[in-house]
Parts: C-alpha cells; sequence; structure tokens
C-alpha cells in the first residue's frame, strides 16, 4: 500500500460492564485513546476537497471525538449507545465499523474502495489496549 494515514485522538466516556463480578460492573469512566490507521492503494476526494489528493480526511477518521450530542462519543454513556456489552473489544469493533461507513458515504461514485484497509486501537488505559481489523 503506498499511503497509510494515521492519527490519534481521545474521547472521554462512562459505561458499566453489565454482569461483570468487580469493579467494571458498576459505574465508571474512562479517557479512551483511540489510533486508527487507513491504508490506500489511491488517493481520493473527501467531502472537503474535490480533488483527488487524500486517503481520507482526518475528520471523518477523528468523528469519535465529537461530543455525544454531535454525533461522537465524547462524553456519552456507552451502554445507552451499545447495550449492555461494552467491553473494549465491542467498542473498538463499533469504531472500525462506523468509521468504515463514514469513509464509505464520501467515496466517489464507482468506487467501492475495496483496497482500503482500516486498523483501529482503543487503549482503555494507557497499559491496555484492543485492535480490531478485517
Amino acid at each position: 500500500m503506498p499511503w497509510k494515514l494515521v492519527t490519534e485522538f481521545t474521547f472521554d466516556s462512562a459505561h458499566v460492564i453489565v454482569g461483570y463480578d468487580g469493579p467494571c460492573g458498576r459505574l465508571h469512566g474512562h479517557t479512551y485513546r483511540v489510533k486508527m490507521e487507513l491504508q490506500s492503494e489511491k488517493l481520493r476526494p473527501s467531502a472537503h476537497v474535490k480533488r483527488g489528493i487524500m486517503v481520507a480526511d482526518f475528520k471523518t477518521l477523528k468523528w469519535a471525538k465529537k461530543d455525544v450530542e454531535k454525533g461522537g462519543l465524547d462524553h456519552a454513556y456507552l451502554n445507552d449507545l451499545l447495550g449492555d456489552d461494552t467491553t473494549a473489544e465491542v467498542i473498538v469493533q463499533h469504531l472500525y465499523r462506523k468509521t468504515l461507513e463514514r469513509i464509505r458515504e464520501n467515496l466517489p461514485e464507482g468506487d467501492d474502495g475495496s483496497d482500503l484497509k482500516l486498523k483501529v486501537t482503543l487503549w482503555e488505559t494507557p497499559e491496555s489496549y484492543c485492535e480490531y481489523w478485517e
């Protein structure tokens, strides 16, 4: 892959892992750190520039950093968005799927994005993280 776009950001959210026998079964919060890595074989236009000069717009990759009332995950109660299962594994998969959905919304007509490869890493604490890709 000739291009690899990488960005990192944080967001703060609360959650409960329903049925967890221990502290994580009580309401608590995290400052989640996210790393998005998007590889592409070609450059494309974005929602903000119509020429094919980007892998994707950084804004598209950083959507989750927005306040929950603006469509992101910052200051969200994750159980309201994801249900009872709010482990790092479930959250990182959600980030992956929503990010790919947003990227595909901006692809030019006839471009299926089959060359795009996304990998998302989510740190729940400074020492513990989960990665997701397909």
